[in-house]
């Protein structure tokens, strides 16, 4: 939840907010015509946020007609802003974001009209919030930032609140953590119990993906309680979906469940699409983890059409994934693929280069606005204020214009840079070696290399030709993208060198680029790895994949060869001993040869069965032996 901010009160006549109100007798000041035009708004106001915004969104909405037509005959700006306010956060209670906007632009237009800063700076924030909500962090941070150059610090709490979401977003705890944090002291100093409930919800959510759940608990206990005590029941929904993401975080999924189902009570009953998209998400992830299928596919479809219908990219990627899962789980191939390129198109879309820019160059302008308020500061106690201020001020504020310029001339060339060199390496390094894409970077070749001993794995999969005539196409890369993606994790999880695939065979050494002494029992626990994955995929497919694995242990040239499609390969007698391990082993097994076996004979937790000799195409007779662990 971004939280509109709850100032229009201060606006319209510099008072306080108070939590606990009579809705009866501000009524009656609005029915008064006698009073002031900013106290009889002023009670209007409070009488719809207070009464019905949060409650009955609809009605809140047709409420506020009368404060908009009511600043327009009475030619009171004011009441105008407030009321296309309340308006557009009506919507925002029912996630009609194009709606929202529209009656947020509508506000923003009447505060420019007054230059008043202060409906400047909520302005921009509201407007900010609803790029937020549909994942748009670019947007969002550039409103968020107008609305900081127009706010006192005291009252830069949501904003704050705001940009300390997009970090949290991003994965910068620590840094929004820092936002949340400062937004919860000015929360608190200006007695706004709903902020100050929502700040606390955020710092829960940061406490929960760091895996302090105590303190997690905790935060997420003080905002429900104060949540309810003001009847807040939007906040209400959101902190009991936080506190079933932290029962999810510990895998208690039936708690986890009761929670989201709570919380999706009340979204349905505010007609929150947004809050009611992200409770079916979670539920059908759950329903997943449960293997109840049909209930995870029907939740997580429902939060697919909401996402559609609401145009929120944040809200379709929680559901892409969901249906890629489940669909995948039921054996429903071309569906998961489609859901797959669904999401990797909306991840596309949430590219967060650009938003990570805006936030270094909202950094920067928070520091020479602080540099700025502490020159100012001591210019006061002089004692020619006004005209060194004025001349000393000026001076100041050109200097850090031009060197803000240049300072931001530079660092978007760099970034520009940065941007193109990450690029660059990502594809390299998903290519090559790191120390070989080092190697060709600096010196625009890579020199081929000798490796006296190494280990080499090779696995392919028995009648996989049957296979491929049995089923799809589509079926058939969906199945080898989830396996060799897992091998592919696999491998680095034991320093092994992924080489390359080649149909249904899959091909790893280990020892390279750089030497490990290790070599040859870091690739033996890969190839168990390797057994224990498939035998449990097995078990939960129609599909059954039947792998051989063999490897072999000796010395090989390892270097890129070609100019175009670069690829790093290995060269020598050893990479076609070890395919015929391979070839000789059996489904199930992990196959090697004598090379292999004396390195390993002396491990304690392994055990060998020999083979005896056995003929090897090419090779004439060779010792094998299967082995497993103890």
């Amino acid at each position: 939840m971004h939280k509109t901010i709850l100032l229009l009160l201060c606006i319209l006549s510099g008072g306080s907010v108070e939590s606990q109100v009579n809705l009866d007798s501000l009524y009656t000041i609005w029915k008064d015509h006698t009073l002031q035009d900013s106290i009889r708004t002023k009670a209007y106001s409070d009488y719809i946020w207070d009464g019905y915004l949060y409650s009955q969104p609809d009605s809140a909405f047709i409420l506020a007609e009368k404060l908009v037509a009511f600043g327009q005959t009475s030619k009171y700006p004011r009441a105008e802003f407030a009321g296309y306010t309340i308006q557009g956060v009506s919507w925002v209670n029912r996630s009609e974001y194009q709606k929202t906007l529209q009656y947020y632009l509508k506000a923003l237009e009447i505060a420019k009209q007054m230059g008043h800063t202060a409906a400047l700076s909520i302005a921009y924030n509201n407007v900010g919030s609803v790029y937020h909500d549909k994942g748009d962090y670019t947007k969002a941070l550039d409103h968020y930032i107008k609305s900081l150059e127009y706010r006192k610090p005291k009252q830069m709490g949501t904003t704050l609140n705001n940009i300390g979401s997009i970090y949290f977003n991003q994965g910068n705890y620590e840094k929004a953590l820092e936002y949340h944090i400062r937004s919860l002291e000015i929360n608190k100093e200006k007695g706004d119990q709903g902020a100050v409930a929502l700040d606390l919800s955020k710092i829960g959510a940061i406490y929960r993906e760091q895996g302090d759940y105590t303190k997690a608990f905790d935060y997420y206990s003080q905002s429900l309680s104060l949540f309810e005590q003001i009847d807040h029941q939007k906040g209400i929904a959101e902190t009991y979906s936080n506190l079933a993401q932290l029962h999810y975080k510990q895998a208690e999924y039936p708690q986890a469940l009761d929670y989201h189902k709570k919380s999706l009570t009340y979204y349905e009953q505010l007609g929150d699409k947004n809050g009611i998209a992200v409770s079916v998400n979670n539920i059908g992830d759950i329903y997943l983890r449960q293997k109840n299928y049909k209930k995870a596919l029907e939740y997580c479809q429902r939060g697919y059409d909401i996402a559609i219908d609401i145009n929120s990219l944040l809200r379709k990627r929680a559901s892409c994934y969901c249906l890629y899962d489940t669909h995948k789980a039921m054996g429903n191939d071309d569906q998961a693929l489609h859901y797959l390129e669904l999401l990797k198109t909306v991840e596309d879309s949430l590219d967060s280069k650009e938003p990570g820019q805006k936030l270094q160059q909202m950094e920067f302008q928070a520091e020479a606005r602080s540099l700025q308020e502490a020159h100012n500061e001591d210019i006061r106690h002089e004692e020619n204020t006004r005209n060194i201020s004025l001349i000393v001020g000026a001076f100041f504020l050109l200097l850090a214009g031009s060197f803000y310029m240049r300072w931001r001339y530079v660092r978007k060339s760099k970034a520009s840079l940065q941007i193109e060199k990450e690029r660059s390496d990502n594809l390299l390094l998903n290519i090559l070696p790191k120390e070989v894409a080092q190697e060709l970077k600096e010196l625009g070749k890579s020199e081929p290399r000798k490796f006296e001993s190494v280990t080499i794995l090779f696995s392919d999969f028995q009648d996989f030709t049957k296979l491929t005539a049995s089923i799809p196409a589509t079926k058939l890369v969906v199945e080898l993208h989830d396996i060799f993606g897992a091998f592919d994790d696999i491998m680095d999880e034991f320093g092994i060198e992924k080489i390359e695939t080649i149909g249904d065979a899959y091909l790893a050494a280990s020892g390279l680029p750089q030497g490990n002494p290790d070599h040859a029992i870091n690739c033996v626990r890969a190839a168990f790895n390797m057994v224990e994955f498939l035998e449990l995929r097995n078990k939960n497919s129609d599909i059954q994949w039947n792998m051989r694995i063999g490897i072999h242990s000796g010395p090989v040239i390892a270097g890129v060869v070609g100019k175009k499609k670069f690829a790093y390969d290995l060269f020598g007698d050893s990479v076609n001993t070890a395919s015929r391990i391979e070839t000789n082993g059996q489904v199930g097994k992990v196959n090697i040869s004598q090379a292999t076996y004396d390195l390993l004979k002396n491990e304690q937790d392994l055990v060998f069965e020999p083979r005896g000799k056995i003929e090897a195409k090419g090779k004439g007779e060779m010792e094998m032996y299967f082995v497993s662990k103890k």
